[in-house]
Parts: C-alpha cells; structure tokens; sequence
C-alpha cells in the first residue's frame, strides 16, 4: 500500500476537500474581499495543509498542497515491505539526495519515517534497511524542522534519547 505523500497531486486531491477561505496577511483591502487562502483536509485522516501567505489563490493551493503532503508523511504511518523505486531512486552510496523543497520530498520522509517507526525509533537499523547511512537518515529528516520535532517527540514518549 502506498503512502497518502506519495501520490500524485491529482491522486491526492480525490480524497481532500479543498476549502476557500479569507485569512489575514498581505494584499490589504483585497484580501478582505477575496477568498485567497487554502485550507485542504485529507477527508480519511482530517490531516489539513493551509496556506494564505501568498495574494494569488493559485499559489496558496500550491503550497497548501505540499505542506499536506508534509503533515501527511508525518502524522500518517503505512507498513512497508521493501524501499520503493523512489527512495532508491533518489539514494547512492548510503546518501540521499534530495532537497526539501522538491515535490518529491514529503514521499521521501514519509517513506524514511514509516522504516523508522517500524524500527521501533532505531536510526541504525533503519538506515540499513534503507540503504543509506544513519548521518544521512537523522540529515534527512532534520532538514524538516517539524519532521525533527516530531521524531524527537516520538523518541521521547517512547523512553529514548531526542537526537542530536
């Protein structure tokens, strides 16, 4: 089964109710009469990405998307049976490469932190599954300040050390 973060945009916007909506933020008396702000809720799991910084609606979706697709590859967990084409695709000598930015990202983390989580938090473990090494496993998921959070968060209530 694959993750929510790994599907297309067209793929994941069937499962999402995209909202419209008027926010604060640049665009003075414009933004008080236009609906630019973008609030998408993935209906199976109520995980949202919102997005009202830019005064283009267009722009908004864009980004509200990809911080969905983020907010999915952290809180939403999937079992896995082996790497995907992406992840190796994206891998070479125990290195990822990948920046945080590109939309391949959030499918990325999610895959790094469904191995991590089934490792029970174990980052030597889960580099070796992955193929990568642990200094590019704890890089990768520390290029995302939430993703770091959230695994430390989770090492925390599991009794572990956070990471460095």
């Amino acid at each position: 089964m694959s993750h929510p973060a790994q599907l297309s945009e067209k793929e994941l916007v069937k499962d999402c109710h995209v909202r419209r909506q008027r926010r604060s933020g640049p665009g003075g008396q414009h933004r008080n009469k236009v609906e630019t702000a973008i609030v998408i809720t993935h209906t199976p799991s109520g995980i949202q990405g919102v997005a009202s910084e830019r005064r283009n609606q267009a722009e908004n979706r864009k980004h509200a998307m990809f911080r969905l697709r983020i907010n999915l590859a952290l809180y939403l967990r999937t079992k896995r049976s082996n790497r995907t084409e992406l992840w190796d695709s994206r891998t070479s000598n125990e290195r990822i490469k990948i920046n945080p930015q590109h939309s391949d990202f959030p499918a990325v983390l999610a895959e790094a932190l469904d191995v991590i989580v089934d490792q029970d938090l174990n980052m030597k473990t889960s580099a070796e599954i992955l193929a990568v090494s642990s200094s590019q496993l704890i890089k990768l998921i520390k290029s995302d300040s939430l993703a770091w959070q959230h695994l430390n968060q989770l090492r925390s209530d599991a009794g572990q050390h956070p990471l460095k």
